[in-house]
């Protein structure tokens, strides 16, 4: 099982200017819906800031430690117009 806390930390050890929100769907600790904002995604297709994102937590993953990651991913102005 893994903490809301480590996913976040995960995240952020991927990409550290990251505000990383968390939620656990299930309340097992394995089936996670992930915000992520970050300034590394502007430029980026949503595949490829998916991907950077995936690739924070690759190890988590495939040792299906996480089974199942919902992402929803923004660049710092997409989160806010998003919010607005």
């Amino acid at each position: 099982m893994i903490t809301p806390d480590q996913v976040s930390a995960m995240i952020k050890s991927g990409l550290p200017d990251a505000d990383v929100q968390v939620q656990d769907l299930t309340g097992g600790g394995d089936h996670y819906q992930v915000v992520v904002v970050s300034s590394q995604f502007a430029g980026r297709s949503l595949v490829q800031q998916h991907q950077l994102v995936y690739g924070a937590v690759r190890e988590a993953m495939s040792s299906e430690a996480i089974h199942a990651l919902a992402l929803k991913t923004y660049t710092p102005e997409d989160w806010a117009a998003q919010s607005a």
